[in-house]
């Protein structure tokens, strides 16, 4: 369709003659035309077809006039932006003009009609109405345009945010990594240790007393290093185990434990640096007592608690006892020592995880790496930890674990 044929013009007059005329005066320009012989019927046209350029109304007709005609027009929303051209057959004085344009004509034109008169002032609204579809054209691009900058923008929100939520998960996993790496490194610092202490003393005095030393004690030392060299073997492999665990992430795999076991193994693993500072390790939990944690933990969280007893106890006749009792859908466990207690400053600071030294003890230090994992290992469990010490009276320290809630009689 041409742009000319997109332009619809409605004529009306009374008189058929007219019409025939102005169309055929119109029809070369390649206008659509539609024709109504009143005003009624004019309305009725309108009513179906909205869709008109321009309407070319007589003023005089029988009935309803050209200016009633247009004021009925203008009261519709939808037809209101239609000029309106009034064809008249006297001179419009003002009082005429005055009532044309309140009845929402624009222009008027002079019967006889001169033709090019016509079609220029046609023309005119013709090429105001094609510069008006160019523009709803434009404006439609335009919106289209807009729809798809803010369709393209949200998209590259999207991909924004989708990218930023990659980039928090991967420095998640690296810093889980790195704790991971750091667990592990306090884990063998802490666990390999002090069987390897133990297995290096023993050593020590074997070889140191080769020759003066009876057959007993040489059995003695070298069931130590055996039965050590087992432990530390172990340990490893766990240790292997759990690193794997870590980078598989299954991180916590808690099972039933029977506590008094661990708790046994854990104590044999530290007795010859109990020896050497003539502590004894007493195990004062009852066979009965079964709790959920992970093995690997619990080991770690005893050997770190029970070497910082054996630590800051002075060297003579020291104990260090381990107990438990039930806390509610818990089992707390208190590391008792017999030593020379703390501060609440000391006791503040071993819970804020600061190098301490505490006097009494030889000046004995704790780079606090072992309390920190304890502390992450309790945590995992859902537990708890606290000291109860004072100056001359020894140190507890009581952490928390699941307890098993099913019966052990099998067992």
């Amino acid at each position: 369709m041409s742009l000319g044929a997109e332009i619809k013009i409605l004529l009306v007059d009374d008189t058929e003659n007219n019409l025939l005329s102005m169309e055929a005066i119109l029809e070369k320009e390649g206008y659509e035309i539609h024709k109504a012989i009143s005003g009624r019927e004019a309305l009725r046209i309108l009513l179906k077809d909205e869709d008109f350029s321009l309407i070319l109304l007589d003023v005089r007709m029988p009935i309803m006039d050209g200016y009633e005609t247009a004021e009925l027009i203008q009261q519709r929303d939808k037809l209101k932006h239609i000029p309106i051209i009034f064809i008249t057959a006297q001179d419009y004085e003002d009082e005429s003009a005055y009532k044309g344009y309140e009845s929402g004509g624009v222009d008027f034109i002079l019967k006889p009609i001169n033709p090019e008169i016509l079609r220029a002032k046609v023309r005119v609204f013709a090429e105001m109405q094609r510069k008006n579809l160019l523009l709803r054209i434009q404006e439609e691009k335009v919106r289209a345009i807009n729809n798809d900058l803010k369709k393209l923008n949200r998209e590259l929100e999207q991909r924004v945010s989708e990218r930023t939520m990659e980039l928090e998960n991967l420095n998640d996993e690296l810093r889980e990594l790195n704790m991971s790496k750091d667990k592990f490194l306090s884990v063998i610092s802490h666990d390999l240790r002090n069987p390897l202490t133990s297995l290096l003393l023993a050593s020590k005095n074997l070889n140191d007393k080769v020759g003066e030393i009876s057959l007993k004690e040489t059995q003695m030392f070298a069931n130590i290093i055996h039965r050590t060299s087992n432990k530390i073997l172990q340990q490893l492999n766990e240790l292997v185990d759990w690193a794997k665990e870590q980078r598989e992430k299954t991180k916590f795999n808690p099972e039933r434990i029977q506590l008094h076991a661990r708790i046994t193994e854990s104590l044999e693993l530290l007795r010859v640096n109990a020896i050497q500072k003539s502590v004894k390790l007493e195990n004062n939990t009852a066979h009965d007592v079964y709790v959920y944690a992970d093995s690997l933990m619990l080991r770690s969280i005893l050997q770190n608690i029970v070497t910082n007893a054996i630590k800051f106890t002075p060297n003579g006749n020291g104990v260090v006892s381990v107990s438990a009792q039930p806390v509610n859908s818990m089992i707390e466990v208190c590391v008792q020592d017999s030593g020379v207690g703390m501060s609440p400053e000391t006791r503040d600071q071993l819970m804020g995880s600061f190098e301490v030294s505490i006097p009494g003890t030889n000046q004995e230090r704790g780079s606090g790496l072992g309390l920190l994992l304890v502390k992450d290992f309790v945590a995992q469990h859902g537990g708890s930890i606290a000291i109860d010490s004072e100056p001359g009276k020894g140190t507890c320290f009581r952490f928390t674990v699941p307890r098993y809630e099913y019966p052990a009689d099998n067992d």
